[in-house]
């Protein structure tokens, strides 16, 4: 599997998003998907997953403002943000694991190349 993110821009605070996540590969199904952030300066973080079986984990500072989701016919994850604020500001990673979808971006084997997200007060 590779994975390709999109969806990245620059909006003002309240704003709406959608980021992209197309995983190329036939086995997009079996596998956890991850949604990270990285600011300037500051350590990569995690932002939200959906398994293979379409559960669902947060981090605290997104709850309620973006949702996480995935259609595997198109083999694509896609994270919803709404309410942007301008510490939401920051690259945007996918990442996917056959066997993880958790938190921990240490244990996620695949990752794509980021996008930037920017949100204007």
């Amino acid at each position: 599997v590779q994975l390709q993110a999109s969806g990245g821009g620059l909006v003002q605070a309240g704003g709406s998003l959608r980021l992209s996540c197309a995983a190329s590969g036939r086995t997009f199904s079996e596998y956890g998907m991850g949604w990270f952030r990285q600011a300037p300066g500051k350590e990569r973080e995690f932002v939200a997953a959906i398994s293979w079986s379409s559960s669902t984990d947060y981090a605290d500072s997104v709850k309620g403002r973006f949702t996480i989701s995935r259609d595997n016919a198109k083999n694509t994850a896609y994270l919803q943000m709404n309410s942007l604020k301008p510490e939401d500001t920051a690259v945007y990673y996918c990442a996917a694991d056959k066997y993880y979808s958790g938190s921990y971006y240490s244990q996620y084997d695949i990752w794509g190349r980021g996008t930037q997200v920017t949100v204007s007060s």
